[in-house]
């Protein structure tokens, strides 16, 4: 049941941004959305360097290999959801429109789903999780 609901997830969070591009409301000329979105694509890239090569699964499965708690994730537990929706937020900011919020409403969504379904999964997998969780924050210090 879990992996069904963590792919729906996936799912909504890769809805969001197909529907946020074809509705032209993803990319910005704006500086500050460039320097915005490139930050997130450099948080992104750095989360999976220091994932390394562990694959990805639509499913939220824990993988082999250990708790990773260096790079970004020393700060924040899910660098990649917070990329991936920091990203798209700042191409809404520049079109703001209801149907754009809508679609970051959708993203965010997906992503809590998920950030919760893989939270209680790798705590099952990797106890010491727990500990981890307790100093870092899920994606925005002193935030969420």
């Amino acid at each position: 049941m879990l992996n069904a609901v963590s792919i729906a997830g996936y799912m909504a969070m890769v809805g969001a941004l197909i529907g946020l591009f074809l509705r032209r409301a993803l990319f910005s000329s704006s500086p500050l959305v460039i320097a915005i979105q490139i930050a997130a694509l450099l948080l992104f890239a750095w989360a999976r360097f220091t994932f390394r090569w562990r694959s990805f699964h639509a499913a939220a499965n824990p993988t082999k290999g250990g708790l990773v708690t260096s790079g970004p994730y020393r700060y924040i537990r899910h660098p990649i959801y917070t990329a991936m929706c920091v990203f798209a937020w700042a191409g809404i900011a520049a079109h703001w429109s209801w149907l754009a919020i809508l679609f970051g409403g959708l993203m965010m969504l997906g992503a809590v789903v998920r950030i919760f379904i893989e939270e209680k999964l790798v705590t099952t997998r990797y106890p010491d999780y727990v500990a981890y969780a307790a100093k870092t924050w899920r994606m925005v210090p002193f935030v969420f």
